[in-house]
C-alpha cells in the first residue's frame, strides 16, 4: 500500500465508527419511526399491521392537530424575530465600547447556559398570577397591566414566547457581536468620510454584511421553534384549552398517555418534515457558497 493509499485506510477506520452509530441511532431510528406511523400500533401490545397513510390523513382531521400547527406557526413567526431584534440590539449596545462590556456579555448569554425546563420554572413562577409579576406591578402602581399570563387563553402563548426570547437572545447577541468585531474598521471608516450617517452606516454596510449571521440565527431558531416542547410542557403543559398546544406536546401525550404509537411517531415524522424544509435549503445554500469560494 502506498502512504496514501494508508492514510485513506486510517481516516476511513477513524470514521466508520461514528458512522455506524450515526446510521444506527439517527437514521435507523428515523426510519423505525416512519414505519411505526404506518402501522396500526394502538396499546402497548406493538402491531405492526401496514396501513399506509391513514394516520397521516387521521391526523389532519384532529381538531387538536390542527391548532397545534397553528400555535407553533404563531410561536415561530414572533420568536424568531424578537430574538433577533433584541440580540442584535444588545449586540450594538455592546458594539459601543460600554464599560463592564465582559460584565454584560456575560449577563446577556447567561440564559443560554439554562436548560428549556429550568427556563419554563423561572418563568412559570414569575407569570404565576397570584404572585410575581403581578406582585410587583401592583406594588409599583401598575396594577391595570396584571394579567392571568400562563391561565388566560389568550395570553398564555404570548407568555411562553417572552421566556423563550429571553433565553435565545443571548445566543444570538453572541453571534452578532462576533459579526461586528470581524467587520474591518476600515470600511467603517470609508463609510464615514464619505459622509454616512450611523443609521446609513449600519443600513447599507454593516446590515448587509451580517446577513449571512442571520440566515444562520434564522435557521437555528427556527429549528428549535418547531420542535419546542419542554419549555411548553413545563409552563403550561399546552393548556390552557390548547391555548399553547404544539405538535411536540400532542406527540408526547399520544405516545405515552394515550398508547397511540401510531400516531406519536406520525406527529414526529411531520416535525422532523417540517424541520427539514427549514434545514435543508440552508444546507444547500451553505454547500452552493462553499463551491463559490
Amino acid at each position: 500500500m502506498t502512504s496514501r493509499q494508508k492514510e485513506r485506510l486510517t481516516s476511513f477506520l477513524l470514521l466508520l465508527p461514528s458512522v455506524i452509530l450515526i446510521g444506527v441511532f439517527v437514521y435507523g431510528f428515523i426510519g423505525w419511526t416512519v414505519y411505526v406511523s404506518m402501522s396500526n400500533w394502538r396499546g402497548m401490545v406493538p402491531d405492526y399491521a401496514f396501513v399506509g397513510l391513514k394516520n397521516y390523513r387521521t391526523l389532519f382531521t384532529l381538531h387538536r392537530f390542527r391548532i397545534g400547527v397553528k400555535n407553533n406557526v404563531i410561536f415561530t413567526v414572533i420568536f424568531i424575530p424578537a430574538s433577533i431584534l433584541l440580540g442584535f440590539f444588545m449586540a450594538f449596545l455592546l458594539d459601543q465600547k460600554v464599560k463592564f462590556e465582559a460584565f454584560f456579555r456575560n449577563v446577556f448569554l447567561f440564559p443560554m447556559a439554562l436548560s428549556f425546563v429550568i427556563t419554563g420554572t423561572v418563568w412559570a413562577w414569575i407569570f404565576n398570577p397570584q404572585a410575581g409579576l403581578n406582585i410587583l406591578l401592583d406594588k409599583i402602581g401598575l396594577g391595570f397591566l396584571k394579567s392571568g399570563w400562563v391561565t388566560d387563553p389568550n395570553v398564555a402563548l404570548y407568555s411562553i414566547i417572552i421566556a423563550a426570547t429571553w433565553q435565545m437572545a443571548g445566543f444570538t447577541m453572541a453571534m452578532y457581536l462576533a459579526g461586528l468585531r470581524g467587520i474591518p474598521l476600515e470600511l467603517r471608516e470609508a463609510a464615514q468620510v464619505d459622509g454616512a450617517t450611523e443609521w446609513q452606516l449600519y443600513q447599507k454596510v454593516i446590515i448587509p454584511l451580517l446577513h449571512p449571521i442571520t440566515v444562520s440565527a434564522v435557521v437555528v431558531l427556527g429549528h428549535i421553534s418547531l420542535k419546542i416542547f419542554d419549555l411548553i410542557f413545563v409552563m403550561t403543559g399546552g393548556g390552557p384549552a390548547m391555548a399553547t398546544d404544539v405538535p411536540g406536546v400532542y406527540m408526547f401525550t399520544a405516545t405515552f398517555r394515550q398508547d397511540l404509537f401510531n400516531r406519536g411517531a406520525a406527529i414526529g415524522t411531520i416535525m422532523l418534515l417540517m424541520v427539514a424544509i427549514v434545514i435543508v435549503p440552508y444546507l444547500a445554500y451553505s454547500m452552493r457558497a462553499e463551491v463559490e469560494r
